[in-house]
């Protein structure tokens, strides 16, 4: 009897364990894009140079407990953000949806490829080859 009920507190913990939450602020540290992929090999300079003259500023995707997002940019010497666009987000298992405010369309669709406690990797459902890489912010 002792064993069937630490049993059932023991099945009972994980079903109610609480899964990896997507609310929060998330900064992107890598972006790749599907140019890459078609430019390797062939030309290392320029890809490098392109990357070079990319701004380096940090994104910022603040998500929400009531599925409204906002993405902005931060600059180090201001607190305030800049560049900043409201939108709605949905996650539906593995697929991410950020949709528009009004008319509440998709606007675009990811896919989830990897969501920790520190971590979240998307991908473009449309352009596999395009990812986006960010870190947990507080």
């Amino acid at each position: 009897m002792k064993f069937f009920i630490l049993t059932l507190l023991f099945a009972s913990g994980f079903l109610l364990a609480e899964a990896q939450s997507i609310v929060g602020n998330w900064q992107m540290v890598k972006h790749t894009s599907c140019l890459e992929d078609e430019m390797t090999g062939r030309d290392d300079d320029l890809v490098d140079d392109l990357k070079s003259r990319s701004g380096t500023t940090s994104r910022i995707l603040e998500l929400k407990d009531n599925n409204t997002a906002e993405e902005s940019t931060k600059i180090i010497s201001n607190r305030k953000s800049y560049n900043s666009k409201s939108f709605l987000y949905k996650l539906n298992g593995s697929t991410l949806y950020f949709l528009d405010k009004r008319s509440r369309t998709i606007i675009e669709t990811f896919t989830v490829e990897k969501l920790d406690a520190d971590s979240l990797i998307i991908s473009d459902t449309r352009r596999g080859c395009e990812t986006k890489v960010f870190l947990r912010t507080k």
